[in-house]
């Protein structure tokens, strides 16, 4: 070979070298630049991880803050939860014990209105309040009109009939008797100064009239003159026997007493009488009755027994003895069992 055709080929491998090397250049540049861009794209990544790190930190701050404020929130709810359910549940309560039906509110108002007339009538001795409640439960139950309600009322019906047949003492009307006998106590007449007959009074009338007659005889015309003395005579032997009495004393002291020892007499028989009417009212029917006796001694002992107005009296004073006496009011016990029975339901 020569060596003008070894030249070429060496200039071709030489700029094959350089072109080889100027792409390696090349490519090494270009590699570098995508390094760089990676490094920096790397480095802006950094920092927005570290941002979002940052921001993620403090987010979390305020959701931890949050938290807390909605765990304080959540325990006052609860709170207030609780409390109102115990309030509902007081309400609740008080709703059930308002609403109750109408039954249990009339069996309550009858079983009240008898309690307070068994009260009153322990307090005045009479069953007329007793009467009138249970009179006013009978017709309450009548107009109600229920069949739940007609054994109880059935039982107020009995008992009614009860109260009504017990034999009560009626103390305003002893009371009542007493006071009229305290009034008659300084008109009655004592044995040491009995009553004048009336047969006495009556007969001085046709004393008088006789003698009036006998003196006018001359100027009465067709009258004789012995029906006219027989008629004068009468009344003046009347006039006589009435001047003298003739009265039993068995105890002489009753007809010797003066008449201020008289006056203490009738004072303390009003001291008697008035002593039985304070024990009637206060429900002492033995201290009235031994009141009361002691009065009707005095009675028969001291005073005329033979004036009606002594009589009346006496009279007085025993029935009041015979009705003052210890009577058991009867107890209502089967309505109140009747109306516990209804409240139950039984």
């Amino acid at each position: 070979m020569t060596r003008a055709q070894t030249v070429p080929w060496r200039a071709l491998g030489l700029a094959a070298v350089g072109a080889a090397s100027v792409a390696a250049a090349v490519l090494a540049w270009n590699t570098q630049q995508r390094v760089k861009q990676l490094e920096q794209e790397l480095v802006r990544r950094q920092q927005g991880s570290q941002d979002l790190a940052t921001e993620a930190r403090l987010l979390a701050r305020q959701a931890q803050e949050a938290g807390t404020e909605m765990q304080g929130k959540l325990g006052v709810l609860e709170a207030r939860v609780a409390e109102t359910a115990l309030q509902r549940s007081q309400v609740e309560e008080l709703m059930q014990s308002m609403s109750r039906s109408r039954d249990e509110n009339v069996l309550a108002d009858v079983e009240a209105s008898l309690r307070v007339a068994l009260q009153q009538s322990a307090i005045t001795g009479s069953a007329e309040p007793l009467v009138a409640a249970l009179r006013q439960a009978d017709e309450r139950l009548a107009r109600y009109n229920q069949p739940r309600m007609e054994r109880v009322r059935r039982a107020v019906v009995r008992d009614l009939d009860r109260v009504r047949a017990a034999q009560v003492v009626d103390v305003p009307a002893l009371a009542v008797r007493l006071d009229e006998a305290v009034r008659q106590v300084d008109d009655l007449p004592l044995l040491s100064t009995p009553e004048r007959r009336p047969a006495a009074a009556s007969a001085a009338a046709p004393a008088a009239s006789a003698a009036a007659r006998a003196a006018s005889a001359p100027a009465l015309e067709g009258l004789a003159w012995r029906e006219v003395w027989d008629r004068f005579s009468a009344a003046v032997w009347h006039e006589a026997r009435s001047l003298l009495r003739v009265t039993r004393i068995d105890r002489p002291e009753a007809s010797l007493m003066s008449p201020e020892q008289g006056f203490f007499l009738r004072e303390n028989l009003k001291l008697r009488l008035l002593n039985a009417r304070l024990s009637l009212l206060s429900r002492q029917f033995d201290l009235a009755q031994a009141d009361l006796t002691q009065a009707q001694q005095m009675l028969e002992r001291y005073f005329d027994r033979s004036s009606r107005r002594v009589q009346s009296t006496s009279e007085l004073a025993r029935q009041v003895a015979q009705q003052a006496r210890q009577v058991s009011l009867p107890r209502p016990e089967e309505t109140l069992a009747a109306l516990a029975a209804a409240v139950a339901g039984r």
